[in-house]
């Protein structure tokens, strides 16, 4: 049985970093590397500061000094680590084509092929190759085909391993998980590499929690828990526009079914709605596959999922248009929060870029303030979007570094992420320096909406009459 000593990942983002710096910091006794072709990415993560990292993610700086320079290095020089590597992680981006066949829905697979053929090309020993990234089912294969028609000799074996990592704990995730996946061949090679992968994760995980199965179940298994767990979301934020219109309050129904043990109360919060990298991106593969495969009303029903949290971020942004009066050409929002959810810089797929693009759409001023993501990313993810020009939107909005000043002459605040520091504001001092009526849009419903309207806010929250 092969005793892994040495392993590589490809790609130094949210997953790849995270997960190996984890890895290394459990199995001091196994280098590992990570790469990236982003040379400003690695010198992040490389700095001497290690609070200057480019993730941020509770616990994960105290992880990463601990291992760095001992058993952990970051490297931008790919053919080197993937030639002295037992085991391969290929962890890059896989976004949803923007272009072609399965525009807008399947999953842009040009850096997985591009890492396969890399690792073709530079690989002289037998090597084990493992899926980190959320891929579509049956991606293996085609990766398993550029490796094994690559004309070297080398003998291949490809793993599945999807991450179920939430992000805000994801060290905790990674320290102490529900379960650890591995997907493999059935033949006696692919059993020994699923193996070998096992009795790295064995070093601190129990081995009943990490469960093997074929490649194919353990690529949709990802697919699936997000599609799940999205679904939730949408499924109480629909309810929340009912309770709008009646005497219920979501907040009292997400208590009373959450506490039904078939259902259970997590990813009952009603908000503003889901964002980051898997959720939306994940159900429209599954939405691509379904289709593909001639399964419409399957493919209608995860469908619906996306819909309803599209509704959910423009139903938001329009109530705060009708409640400010039916207009809010240059008026002063504040957002507080960017990030698509607490303890976390990443900002992908953020209910706030939808919500800022909407109220834009309307003339307002906006002013943004979230305590860790940089204004550079802020107008990234805008001018990502292409409604506008650059300087349009650099007209239109403002970043701030202290939410005093964000807020400060503001008609309104919008919450869009639910930082725990918003609780801890002096909401008397904000309120005393805004327009009045000063409004609160709690996207997050985090406030305590009473001691609000003690002071003289007007608030609205999410599913509330």
């Amino acid at each position: 049985m092969k005793n892994i000593t040495n392993i590589c990942c490809i790609g130094a983002g949210y997953v790849g970093g995270p997960t190996m710096a984890v890895v290394a910091k459990q199995c001091p006794h196994i280098k590992v590397t990570i790469v990236d072709l982003n040379e400003a990415r690695i010198a992040a993560w490389n700095d001497e500061d290690v609070n200057n990292i480019p993730v941020y993610e509770p616990g994960l700086s105290e992880v990463v000094a601990e291992a760095r320079g001992r058993n952990l290095f970051f490297s931008t020089d790919v053919d080197k680590a993937i030639a002295e590597a037992e085991m391969i992680f290929i962890s890059v981006n896989t976004p949803t084509k923007t272009y072609g066949a399965g525009k807008g829905m399947g999953a842009d697979l040009k850096w997985i092929e591009l890492c396969a053929r890399q690792i073709a090309r530079v690989s002289t020993t037998d090597k084990i190759i493992v899926e980190k990234s959320t891929l579509p089912v049956r991606t293996a294969e085609a990766v398993r085909d550029i490796l094994h028609n690559s004309g070297s000799g080398v003998k291949f074996e490809v793993l599945s391993n999807p991450e179920f990592l939430a992000e805000g704990t994801a060290v905790e995730d990674l320290m102490a998980p529900d379960r650890v996946l591995i997907g493999g061949d059935s033949t006696e090679s692919g059993k020994e590499a699923v193996q070998a992968l096992v009795d790295v994760y064995n070093n601190w995980i129990p081995r009943e929690r990490i469960l093997t199965t074929n490649v194919w179940s353990s690529e949709l298994s990802k697919l699936v828990a997000n599609a799940y767990l999205a679904q939730r979301i949408s499924s109480i934020n629909a309810i929340s526009e009912l309770c709008e219109k009646t005497e219920a309050d979501i907040n009292e129904v997400s208590r009373a079914i959450g506490t039904d043990s078939r259902i259970g109360s997590k990813f009952l919060k009603a908000s503003v709605g889901f964002g980051g990298s898997c959720f939306q991106k994940d159900i429209l593969n599954l939405v691509y596959i379904s289709r593909s495969f001639g399964l419409k009303e399957v493919a209608d029903y995860w469908e619906q999922v996306i819909i309803m949290n599209d509704h959910q971020k423009k139903r938001f942004a329009l109530n705060m248009v009708k409640n400010l009066y039916n207009t809010v050409n240059d008026k002063k929002i504040t957002f507080l929060g960017w990030a698509f959810k607490k303890d976390t810089n990443d900002t992908r797929e953020s209910a706030a870029i939808y919500v800022a693009d909407e109220l834009l759409n309307e003339q307002a001023k906006l002013r943004v303030y979230d305590p860790k993501v940089t204004e550079a990313q802020v107008f990234g993810d805008l001018d990502y979007l292409a409604t506008r020009t650059p300087e349009e939107n650099r007209d239109h909005v403002k970043v701030f570094v202290d939410p005093y000043k964000a807020c400060k002459e503001s008609h309104a605040i919008a919450i869009l992420t639910e930082w725990d520091e918003f609780k801890e504001y002096d909401w008397q001092r904000i309120y005393d320096n805004m327009l009045k009526p000063a409004k609160i849009f709690d996207g997050r419903n985090i406030l305590d909406a009473e001691k609000l309207r003690a002071i003289g806010f007007k608030v609205t929250s999410i599913g509330v009459k």
